[in-house]
């Protein structure tokens, strides 16, 4: 026999909750000793692993849909937000390489997973404490896309989140 399901009272409301004053953050972490913020720290370098998978693609190990399966929104953002690097691309040999740099962190609050020109950085670096930064290669020609690099930047002076701008606020 099937059970019957009976509606149930859910949500901050239903239960009596105020909706006005949500529950307080805890204090911020102490900040951290950084000697200079525009210089990146804790560097993961992924030119050995690229190496190799060039290696392998190039004697037949891999097939090029292996790396040359770039999504479009990715090669889009390659086109109008890349910067054109001076390297050739490794699986075709052609020019229309181009970087991508993704920056996330918690701070960023809803501007975490944008696209960031390599200027903007040092900017970025003093106005907030931690941020990571993924750096991506793009083939505009065969679509070749690989992640480079990834490495933190920022001041280390932990601050909240960057407040998400509402609609109601664009209407004042």
């Amino acid at each position: 026999m099937a059970q019957i399901r009976r509606p149930g009272v859910s949500g901050r409301i239903a239960r009596g909750e105020s909706v006005q004053n949500p529950p307080k953050r805890g204090p911020l972490p102490p900040p951290e000793h950084v000697d200079d913020p525009t210089k990146p720290r804790s560097v993961v370098d992924y030119g050995l692993q690229r190496s190799a998978d060039v290696t392998r693609l190039h004697r037949g190990g891999l097939l090029s849909s292996d790396f040359c399966d770039a999504d479009p929104y990715l090669l889009k953002a390659a086109k109008f937000h890349g910067e054109d690097c001076q390297r050739k691309c490794p699986a075709c040999s052609r020019g229309g390489l181009r970087e991508l740099r993704y920056v996330y962190g918690d701070e960023l609050g809803p501007y975490a997973g944008r696209i960031r020109k390599a200027d903007e950085l040092p900017r970025m670096c003093s106005t907030f404490g931690e941020f990571r930064v993924y750096v991506v290669e793009v083939c505009l020609e065969c679509h070749w896309n690989y992640m480079i690099k990834a490495f933190t930047l920022g001041d280390g002076t932990p601050r909240r989140a960057v407040p998400s701008i509402r609609a109601d606020d664009l209407l004042d």
